[in-house]
């Protein structure tokens, strides 16, 4: 364990143990042990723990059968391959990495021979120091057309033709495929170069050129830097997305290490994937050009139907015509880290996009601006962030444009009005003792307390309401608390019966209110008397919870219309008004009906 650990943390002896700064949090005083005898690490100030395999894993970042993989090459032993054709892939794929390893391996030594001054007067030009290019193996191609073939000659020229090193056409000779370029190798999550990057020193396109897919390399499965990235998310919590190998590279150089690059193209969905097995919202860090946004969109579409509950992205946008690297020269570490502080959430990103996308002074624009949101709301597949992506929506939008300033018109004859300081009002309808009782402070206690009371006598509804349930406005603290165990208890032990939920409240200091709500007085529902027909109870007890959070949506959208009919009176709005005045009542009279069945039924 120790030398396994002592590779990329720094171990001394002490007594039968090792022991060092921890890699998983940041200390200054060692608390981490390795222990060579039991064959485990341990940390006393965090509790990381774990054997061989576990390290490899959460420290190093790999997948559990790579994990195994590279444990076993270092004890110089095999894994068995499942079946004779996975056996013959696994040898191929092994002898291609010995090509790809042999070529970085020359491209290094190109770069400081006598061919490599052009890339070395580049590297010194953008700052990068001599540790970097070792660590990150930059090397140099020679504007030749068949020294790498040469220098390889011994793996054969078709192993260089299916590592992507050589070009093959038709009946013609092979020929190198990186010539007069900087050589970045590209590693997989193990360290092993599957592929290079090269990027044009003179003029000439393209740019970069990267290697062809290949058995060890995917494109749009693979992010640059993922190996180093991976174990420095272990301390930072984080990941960045950055444009390009330079940017990554700058990055690291500065002691930000926790970034990665796609490769010459937009994030995949596959690459978002990989993303998400480190951090639930790696941070996306473009140029403030064109180009920059319309690659942040481009994630956004591809990210949006893998949303989930603590799955989603963020952004930061650089300054206009800067990148990393012009950042960090300019304001060091310090200023890439103040924009990292301030991230934009996808949802704020997403608005802000469709809001700038066309001007918006027509009716026919902003339907076509409701819509789009919509359709994008609607690519997401978890069904919990969808609905909330489309009350946020509608929620922003509502606030936009319901106050637009709209021509004052007379309202017709007839139509319901008050006059007051010196100009007729858009009729707004008196409130309702409903309304009054689901106010601004929220739901009356009684209704709280019943349905509190409702929930301990059948603790199935908790779960089956629990959206509606978290949204009722409980301003009494003690009753809101109450609620929000019992959402906790419901979503830890689904099966709970009252009983059981009862010991729960006790446990959390809320015995004493769960006692007195068991045998609430009141209002006479159902669901608050233990000798009612627990089905009906049931029933009544979800309809109730439904009404009441259904009334805060209800009044607002009163209010707003309301508030429109004041700036501009049309028979539209006004029947709007008087749909919603419907609707409201209509939840009102829901509610009153529950208990009065429950009273017809004592």
């Amino acid at each position: 364990m120790s030398a396994l650990v002592g590779r990329t943390v720094k171990i001394t002896k002490a007594g039968r143990e090792f022991k060092g700064c921890c890699p998983f949090h940041n200390e200054k005083t060692p608390s981490f042990y390795v222990n060579d005898e039991k064959g485990f690490y341990h940390c006393f100030g965090c509790g990381a723990h774990g054997d061989a395999i576990r390290w490899m894993t959460d420290q190093r970042g790999l997948p559990f059968m790579d994990a195994v993989k590279e444990l076993a090459d270092a004890a110089g032993l095999d894994v068995p391959a499942p079946d004779p054709r996975a056996a013959q892939k696994a040898e191929r794929a092994n002898s291609l990495y010995d090509v790809m390893t042999a070529a970085a391996d020359w491209f290094a030594e190109q770069l400081n021979g006598v061919e490599g001054g052009e890339a070395r007067a580049y590297i010194e030009k953008r700052g990068l120091k001599p540790i970097t290019v070792k660590t990150f193996g930059l090397g140099y191609a020679p504007d030749s057309k068949g020294k790498l073939k040469a220098a390889l000659a011994r793996f054969g020229e078709d192993k260089l033709i299916e590592a992507g090193l050589l070009i093959k056409m038709d009946d013609k000779d092979s020929y190198d495929r990186f010539r007069g370029r900087l050589m970045i190798p590209i590693r997989d999550v193990r360290g092993r170069v599957i592929a290079f990057g090269g990027r044009i020193l003179g003029a000439g396109e393209p740019k970069y050129l990267n290697s062809p897919d290949t058995p060890l390399f995917d494109k749009g499965r693979t992010l640059y830097n993922l190996d180093r990235a991976g174990p420095a998310n272990r301390k930072t919590g984080r990941v960045l997305v950055v444009e390009g190998y330079m940017d990554v590279i700058a990055l690291a150089q500065a002691g930000i290490e926790d970034a990665v690059a796609p490769l010459g193209t937009a994030l995949t969905e596959h690459q978002i994937e990989r993303l998400w097995r480190l951090t639930g919202s790696p941070t996306l860090c473009f140029d403030g050009d064109a180009a920059g946004q319309k690659a942040a969109i481009r994630a956004i579409g591809r990210a949006l139907p893998g949303l989930a509950p603590a799955r989603s992205l963020q952004f930061v946008t650089l300054p206009q015509g800067q990148d990393p690297d012009d950042l960090i020269k300019a304001g060091g570490r310090s200023a890439m880290e103040a924009l990292l502080d301030r991230p934009e959430a996808l949802v704020d990103r997403l608005w802000r996009h469709e809001l700038d996308a066309e001007p918006l002074t027509t009716p026919e624009a902003r339907a076509g601006l409701r819509q789009r949101l919509y359709e994008q709301a609607k690519s997401i597949e978890d069904p919990g962030v969808r609905d909330q992506y489309q009350l946020e929506f509608r929620r922003r939008f509502d606030e936009a444009f319901r106050r637009a300033p709209q021509p004052r018109q007379m309202a017709p004859r007839g139509t319901p009005r008050q006059f007051q300081k010196g100009r007729f009002q858009a009729f707004e309808p008196p409130p309702t003792s409903k309304t009054r009782s689901i106010s601004g402070d929220g739901v009356d206690p009684i209704y709280a307390r019943a349905i509190l009371a409702g929930l301990l006598n059948h603790p199935a509804v908790i779960l089956a309401c629990a959206e509606a349930l978290a949204t009722l406005p409980i301003a009494d603290r003690d009753l809101d608390a109450l609620r929000n165990h019992l959402l906790d208890a419901a979503y830890d032990n689904p099966a709970l019966d009252s009983a059981a939920l009862i010991t729960i409240c006790e446990q959390h200091g809320f015995g004493a209110l769960a006692a007195q709500l068991v045998d609430v007085n009141g209002l006479a529902f159902s669901f608050t008397r233990r000798q009612a027909d627990a089905e009906l109870a049931r029933r009544d007890l979800g309809m109730a919870i439904e009404a009441l959070a259904a009334r805060p949506e209800l009044d607002a959208a009163l209010a707003a219309a309301t508030a429109r009919l004041a700036e501009h009176w049309d028979e539209t709005g006004f029947a709007e008004q008087m749909r919603l005045l419907e609707a409201r009542r209509e939840a009102d009279a829901r509610l009153a009906s529950l208990a009065e069945r429950s009273g017809e039924s004592d």
